[in-house]
């Protein structure tokens, strides 16, 4: 057997972990819940996670493969989400000034 039929299932595997992104998704507040469930369902079927749910907007943080979003923009024409990088967030405290 050659050694480079052993590893290429593990390459696979790994471009395959590569294509997972994070991302936020995010409905319009008039999105029926039936739509926003079918998108967590395709995300999960295509062996995504839903990493947070958001109760105050219509959102959700997940990983996902590359070729979801397609999908997800795909479930409804009236109800299309917004799909963007998921990205840290940080704040600058305002400093007091030096005084001389």
């Amino acid at each position: 057997m050659k050694l480079s039929n052993l590893f290429l299932p593990v390459l696979g595997l790994v471009a395959a972990a590569s294509a997972q992104r994070q991302v936020l998704v995010t409905y319009p507040n008039d999105t029926p819940a039936s739509i926003i469930d079918q998108a967590k369902e395709a995300i999960l079927a295509t062996g995504g996670k839903i990493t947070e749910e958001f109760s105050l907007i219509k959102s959700f943080a997940a990983t996902v493969s590359s070729d979801v979003v397609d999908t997800l923009n795909a479930l409804s024409s009236s109800h299309k989400p917004i799909v963007e990088d998921d990205q840290k967030t940080i704040t600058i405290q305002q400093q007091a000034p030096l005084e001389h």
